[in-house]
Order: structure tokens, then C-alpha cells, then sequence
């Protein structure tokens, strides 16, 4: 059987949308954490920048 976690806080992506749940390596700074992933963070302006530049 597989271990099943209990019922973990989420929060929700504001760059793909997608609910991403609490990890360990977040623990001392959850309420900091706004994006899922690096590539979501590191992606966060893009759409931003597009339309500053031109």
C-alpha cells in the first residue's frame, strides 16, 4: 500500500493555474511561496515584458 499523505495545505499558481500542495523544503517560508514550480517563477513576466517592449 502506498503511503498517503494527510490533508495538505494547497495554494493555487497564478501563472499556469494549476493547485500545488505544501513540500517539506517549504516549510520555514509557506507563506512566502506564490508559484508551483521554478519555471512558473522564473516565467511570471513574460507576458508582461512582451507588451512593456514594443
Amino acid at each position: 500500500m502506498a503511503h498517503r499523505k494527510p490533508n495538505l495545505p494547497t495554494k493555487t499558481c497564478p501563472v499556469c493555474g494549476r493547485p500545488f500542495a505544501w513540500r517539506k523544503k517549504w516549510a520555514r517560508d509557506w507563506d512566502a511561496v506564490v508559484y508551483c514550480s521554478e519555471r512558473c517563477r522564473r516565467s511570471k513576466n513574460k507576458s508582461g515584458q512582451a507588451s512593456r517592449a514594443g
